[in-house]
């Protein structure tokens, strides 16, 4: 097949770390399939300069400068989106003859594929991966828009299955949305020795640590899980949080820390590439990730990977990965809950075998197998018979 991928979700010079989760997936369709990949960067992204190099093997990439109005005028965006892809790269993309089109995130791209799919002549698949559904579409104005690309869309990827369900009730036809999980790169992510890895990166070799990794925003649940720290400090006084990633609210996070008196504890150690995250997952007693919303995170897939027990909030896709074994969840916005279970999982003897197993069942190959045969019976025009809870 010949497949056109848009998205904002990907690797570029201007932001080289992004959408990791999609690099690996569409890397590995390449490895089957001609994959183009065409990627929204925002107009101010753009002007503030190239951030490194990008090389992902298998793939075509380009990318469009989205030129879109701020602020209430979000609700624009999509129709934006459109003409600013067939502006810049309609007479390529008109050309190529795509087999299907695949959108990966809800709102803009896929309401815009829906857009492009008919000016094309290309059916399209759209992927939704948690806050474009959860946050996106509870827009008066956008929530339509989301609507009509679902139900328009051939099929409707979910990373997890309440993802499945809210695509459902937000508009999707139950019988296009099927739930497939995001992989694991088990020769990347793998168990190993603690005290190793920490000696390579130069964390002290006994006391407990606590990670975070990921994008540092408050949505992200990062202010509650250093508002957390201090109650954790009364029992484990020797603990210690490492924040491995960055973000817009990066500095006000650091703020927090001081004015809690917790700074000394706490760590911002900015952003890493993705390979060098299994040392950190490897170093840590566990990683915890207090977000508001999610779909299925790739983190914490990875930190399980390597043997590292989870502390989590119950939102979204979370439940659906973490077994009782494997780590504690906890409600969102309550840090005196998750102070209690960091405490607990800190004191609880765990499996890493056996977590590190649970882990190894989350394949990118059977990932890849059932987005292809998703993508062919697009393609070839096939009425849709899955189940959202495959």
């Amino acid at each position: 097949m010949k497949i056109l991928v848009l998205t904002n979700l990907f690797p570029t010079p201007w932001d080289p770390r992004r959408g990791t989760f999609n690099r690996q997936q569409f890397e590995r369709l390449g490895e089957r399939h001609e994959v183009d990949v065409l990627t929204a960067v925002d107009f101010r992204e753009r002007m503030a300069g190239a951030q490194g190099q990008v090389h992902v093997p298998h793939v075509q990439r380009d990318h469009f400068t989205f030129y879109h109005p701020p602020g209430i005028g979000r609700f624009l965006n999509a129709l934006c989106y459109v003409a600013c892809v067939m502006w810049q790269r309609g007479r390529e993309l008109r050309r190529a003859r795509y087999d299907v089109i695949l959108a990966s995130w809800a709102y803009p791209d896929a309401a815009a594929a829906a857009w492009i799919s008919q000016l094309l002549g290309v059916p399209y698949v759209v992927k939704v991966h948690g806050s474009d559904l959860n946050v996106q579409a509870a827009s008066r104005l956008r929530r339509p828009q989301i609507r009509h690309a679902l139900r328009g869309a051939g099929a409707v990827l979910a990373v997890s299955k309440a993802l499945a369900t809210k695509a459902v009730e937000i508009g999707a036809r139950p019988e296009t949305v099927e739930t497939i999980y995001n992989g694991v790169d088990g020769r990347m992510f793998r168990r190993g020795d603690r005290q190793a890895a920490r000696e390579r990166l130069g964390l002290p070799p006994h006391e407990p640590v606590v990670l975070y990794a990921g994008n540092l925003k408050v949505s992200k649940g990062c202010a509650d899980l250093i508002d957390a720290f201090p109650m954790l400090a009364r029992t484990r006084r020797d603990a210690r949080l490492y924040f491995v990633g960055d973000g817009p609210d990066a500095s006000a996070l650091e703020s927090r820390a001081a004015s809690l008196c917790c700074g000394a504890s706490v760590h911002f150690m900015g952003s890493v590439a993705h390979g060098a995250l299994a040392d950190w997952f490897r170093a840590a007693d566990l990683l915890c990730l207090p977000s508001h919303n999610e779909g299925v995170p790739n983190v914490v897939l990875e930190a399980m990977a390597c043997g590292t027990p989870v502390v989590a909030t119950s939102v979204g896709g979370i439940p659906e990965v973490v077994p009782s074994f494997a780590g504690m969840l906890v409600p969102a916005h309550h840090p005196d809950l998750l102070a209690k279970a960091l405490a607990e999982m800190l004191g609880r003897p765990v499996d890493a075998e056996a977590i590190a197993a649970h882990a190894g069942t989350f394949r990118w190959d059977d990932n890849i197998d059932r987005l292809e045969r998703m993508l062919e019976r697009v393609a070839a025009g096939a009425p849709a018979h899955v189940s959202m809870n495959a």
